[in-house]
């Protein structure tokens, strides 16, 4: 199981964890306040977010080597 909580967390309480971030999610004041900051609400479920951390990875490294083909620089 891939998480941002050390290797050694249980899945139970990675599970838990999971439950009590998308129930603060739902929450209306929770989400007028990540409007405000232009923040998205994304809750998921830890298989999903370990399959998008594997694609978020294969896209960084993909246009990693465009931009340094095409020479582009930071402003």
């Amino acid at each position: 199981m891939e998480s941002d909580a050390p290797r050694s967390t249980p899945a139970e309480i990675v599970d838990r964890l999971n439950k009590e971030i998308n129930a603060t999610l739902a929450y209306p004041k929770m989400q007028a306040r990540l409007a405000e900051l232009s923040a998205a609400r994304f809750a998921t479920s830890t298989a999903a977010f370990a399959r998008s951390r594997g694609f978020i990875a294969e896209e960084t490294e993909m246009w990693d080597k465009v931009v340094k083909f095409s020479g582009a620089k930071p402003d």
